[in-house]
């Protein structure tokens, strides 16, 4: 039942939080930095009320490791949201963050000496050839977009675009590199996710008084925003903030459903509905926002996904799982 109910979370929390922040970017692109430190608030509230007891438990974890990650964490943060400014398509984003595997992958041979095994290295690279095909047609369309004004604004929109890809490819990096943080922690002190959930949301948000003018400029257009009428409670709110609202609730829920998956399932199987998860989003958002998407783009797409199951060898547990049920025909003979 937990299992079954934490997979019902991932899919509703995660694919109706990708819609809410289409919803969100498609009408301001720059709201990234409000969307984020809302998140932030919401899960920090929780996390002290229930998982700190109002700050009256310690942290099993010193605060001190926290602070490394959590300034890895904001980081990672801030420039996935940021790069959406940057001509990032939300399609491309999504498939670009599904590249994870190749850099977990890298930097655990580089920093934890790790091997792998063939089918590893194959999967990373189907899932780098899809992003690299995603990425090219992105690119042609950015310059396509571009080509009916002047040379001059084409290579400007270009270049724009490229530092949108540099800004996804660090926070890709960053992100590889505090979850084998995290995983030296873990093995160090125990697993302590819900209290490092926690701390990840809490003790970055000093760091938004950097982003407060940002932050209270998106209040005043958010404030400015279309009003709705909410139908139980009687009352009419802007748009834009409730969008917002929709937003911060489905992360609390997909972030919620990871952590009872993590729990409750092995890896394998996290991985599994984490990826399917992804793919449901991003057919979603395609056929409902009807993003620019070729043909070439679906190939890529595809590319990514088989790389990312052959990752996981959901293949080979198949076939034993089939050797076991055959095992088992003969045994009954």
């Amino acid at each position: 039942m937990g299992t079954a109910f934490a997979v019902v979370l991932v899919f509703v929390g995660c694919c109706s939080n990708v819609v809410s922040l289409e919803l969100l970017v498609r009408e301001f692109p720059g709201c990234g930095n409000i969307v984020t430190f809302a998140q932030f608030v919401f899960i920090a509230l929780e996390g002290f009320i229930f998982e700190t007891k109002f700050g009256r438990k310690k942290p099993a974890i010193p605060v001190s490791n926290y602070v490394i990650m959590v300034t890895m964490f904001f980081t990672v943060s801030v420039i996935n949201n940021y790069a959406l400014n940057f001509n990032i398509a939300m399609p491309l984003h999504m498939i670009f963050r599904s590249g994870s595997l190749i850099a977990n992958m890298i930097l655990g041979i580089i920093i934890l000496k790790k091997r792998y095994s063939a089918s590893k290295y194959l999967s990373i690279v189907l899932v780098s050839t899809g992003i690299f095909i995603c990425t090219i047609m992105s690119a042609k369309q950015v310059h396509d977009v571009s080509s009916d004004g002047s040379k001059e604004q084409g290579l400007y929109a270009f270049m724009y675009w490229l530092i949108g890809i540099a800004m996804l490819t660090f926070a890709l990096l960053m992100s590889a590199r505090m979850g084998i943080f995290q995983e030296t922690l873990y093995q160090q002190y125990g697993k302590h996710s819900k209290e490092a959930l926690f701390y990840n949301h809490c003790l970055p948000l000093p760091g938004f008084l950097l982003l407060a003018t940002n932050i209270y400029n998106h209040c005043i257009l958010f404030n400015e925003s279309t009003p709705v009428l909410l139908p139980v409670v009687g009352l009419t709110m802007p748009t834009m903030w409730l969008y917002l609202l929709i937003n911060v609730v489905t992360q609390y829920v997909c972030i919620r459903g990871v952590f009872i998956l993590t729990t409750e399932c092995p890896s394998l199987t996290v991985t599994l509905v984490v990826t399917l998860r992804k793919f449901v989003s991003l057919i979603f958002s395609i056929l409902y926002f009807q993003n620019p998407f070729t043909a070439w783009h679906w190939v890529g797409t595809a590319v990514v996904f088989i790389g990312t199951l052959l990752y996981t060898e959901v293949w080979s547990s198949m076939q034993a799982a089939l050797r076991g049920a055959g095992v088992k025909e003969k045994k009954a003979e």
